[in-house]
């Protein structure tokens, strides 16, 4: 794992983000306390199925009256 301060991060950029793509475990730190991790970005593996939550939530038949008249 490779720590490194916030302007050598801003300065080697390209640099981290290509250790981090080779599998590298890149943190940013300030005043040597870790922040942040760099990861690489993985796409969703499957696309949201909806109608998840079908039958399972009811909703009053007076959701949408005013509350105070």
């Amino acid at each position: 794992m490779k720590i490194i301060n916030i302007h050598e991060a801003k300065t080697h950029l390209s640099r981290l983000i290509e250790s981090v793509i080779a599998g590298e475990e890149v943190v940013i730190a300030k005043a040597g306390k870790p922040l942040v991790k760099l990861i690489p970005y993985e796409a969703t593996k499957q696309p949201r199925q909806p109608g998840g939550w079908e039958g399972k939530v009811r909703m009053s038949d007076d959701f949408d009256e005013e509350l105070f008249k």
